[in-house]
């Protein structure tokens, strides 16, 4: 495991300045707060078809989906993208994209959001199991679906939700990837 510490300017008070976040060797992290993010993602497509008999149209297809991912992601908070390397037929076996979303219309109260979720999805065909749950980083509202896990977790001070984003499309969250999962979005800490 590797830790991927973020630097900004140091905030007041009992805001945390950064948060530390363990994730396998085997993922490619990519900076989506700095503007070399495309040559990152670039390396690690490169990377994946290096030696293997891959077709122009699958390479740019994994190339677009990602890149879209990405710009996405940076759109709504996004800060780091990590990729799992991709298996034989281009699929991402899994990923990882952790965004900071200030509070605005989501309550601050994990309880009242893990409620307001709830409502939300009440009518959505892909339905997600919503709990709250306690990680050493604090309370974080947790949402298991067939093939994603995302982790709602409330920061120091009051600011927002740190937002982690798993996503295994090609194994789904079978028992393996959901523990995996959990243990990444377990070992989060804040730096002070």
């Amino acid at each position: 495991m590797k830790g991927t510490p973020r630097t900004e300017a140091t905030p007041p008070g009992g805001i945390p300045k950064d948060y530390k976040l363990l994730v396998p060797r085997e993922w490619f992290r990519i900076d989506l707060t700095r503007d070399r993010w495309r040559a990152q993602l670039k390396t690690f497509v490169d990377r994946q078809i290096q030696g293997r008999q891959v077709s122009a149209e699958l390479t740019r297809n994994v190339w677009t989906t990602l890149r879209n991912t990405a710009e996405v992601g940076r759109a709504r908070g996004a800060m780091e993208f990590f990729l799992l390397t991709t298996s034989e037929n281009g699929g991402m076996p899994a990923s990882l994209l952790v965004s900071s979303v200030p509070l605005s219309r989501t309550p601050a109260d994990p309880e009242k959001y893990a409620a307001w979720l709830e409502l939300r999805q009440a009518d959505s065909r892909d339905r997600r199991a919503v709990s709250v749950v306690e990680l050493s980083a604090g309370s974080a509202v947790r949402l298991l679906g067939n093939t994603t896990l995302d982790f709602h977790v409330c920061m120091p001070g009051g600011i927002g939700y740190l937002t982690l984003c798993f996503s295994a499309p090609v194994t789904g969250m079978s028992a393996p990837m959901e523990q995996l999962c959990d243990a990444v979005a377990g070992s989060l800490r804040w730096v002070r």
